[in-house]
């Protein structure tokens, strides 16, 4: 029986109310969860957020009626479909959703049910006589016999996640007594400060969005110098090139300046960096062990080897 006039306008009311007086909505799927279950999570949510279910017509012409005054809801009109309800909350988004998906019951397998996860049997004793041996060939499960009872050999799937749950795998599992699935109430759309989306949206942390941004920032910065556009991100690498580029030409002429002087005495006189280098080196090792004055006397012995001269001398 449909709800009656009076219902409907006391719902329009109650809705356009809760959505003026709160900045977010979840959109939840509310399938296979029974009464009881709706009733804990109602009193999880107390204070927190206000559940409002109703029937897709309904909820649809609700929306409908207040688009004048709220047009930003529109957007909610495409997911209003399935076994759906809102929960709406001024609270922080992340905390609402934990609340709204941590209340889930452990249910058995139905015939015809759409499996949301794969489910296994896992190889043992599974305390059935031998007359039920056929049940398991026909599901093509390997068994043997073991004191007088059946036995599966292999962990073997029965079930795969995404379609329906066959009649004999319903029954295989109910007489394991293997409860598979769980069922509880799942966020479809989240719609806060007039934007809508996906609820995946709230698992991306601090890092990623750092990420996220600096990769922004380096693609700016990469189209900027290669349109030879300056941005506020590309005036670095601008300034860097610029002095780079002043500095080869200073190598490539007569010209000098300050910051080329240090560069233009490498090149005229590299023998004295080299002759710096192992100083710095030696400096840096650790002082008075005996393997280094072991290599100084090996040195020296090849230097009066050598007579003074290199091998090309």
């Amino acid at each position: 029986m449909g709800a009656s006039k009076t219902q409907k306008e006391a719902y329009f009311v109650k809705l356009k109310e809760l959505i003026s007086s709160h900045p977010s909505i979840f959109l939840v799927n509310v399938d296979n969860v029974g009464s009881n279950q709706m009733h804990q999570i109602r009193v999880a949510l107390r204070g927190k957020g206000v559940v409002l279910m109703g029937k897709n017509t309904m909820v649809r012409r609700a929306l409908r009626s207040i688009l004048a005054e709220f047009p930003q809801f529109e957007r909610l009109l495409p997911h209003v479909k399935g076994n759906i309800g809102f929960v709406f909350t001024s609270g922080e988004l992340k905390e609402i959703r934990d609340i709204i998906t941590a209340n889930k019951v452990a249910a058995p397998a139905r015939a015809g049910a759409l499996a949301p996860k794969d489910v296994f049997v896992a190889a043992g004793n599974t305390g059935m006589e031998p007359g039920k041996t056929s049940f398991f060939q026909a599901l093509g499960i390997p068994t043997k016999i073991a004191r007088g009872t059946i036995e599966i050999v292999n962990d073997i799937k029965v079930v795969t996640a995404g379609t329906r749950v066959g009649t004999s795998e319903a029954t295989l599992l109910n007489m394991l007594n293997i409860s598979p699935f769980t069922y509880g109430m799942t966020v479809v759309q989240i719609f806060d400060a007039g934007n809508s989306f996906s609820p995946d949206v709230l698992d991306i942390d601090d890092d990623e969005l750092v990420g996220r941004f600096l990769s922004g920032i380096k693609t700016i910065a990469a189209i900027s110098l290669a349109l030879n556009y300056p941005t506020i991100v590309s005036v670095v690498h601008s300034l860097v090139n610029s002095y780079k580029n002043l500095i080869a030409i200073s190598l490539a002429t007569d010209y000098t300046f300050e910051g080329a002087e240090k560069a233009k005495e490498y090149l005229a006189n590299p023998e004295a960096f080299a002759a710096a280098a192992p100083v710095a080196a030696a400096e840096a090792a650790p002082a008075g062990g005996a393997p280094a004055e072991e290599e100084k006397v090996e040195e020296a012995e090849e230097s009066d080897d050598d007579m003074g001269f290199g091998l090309f001398d």
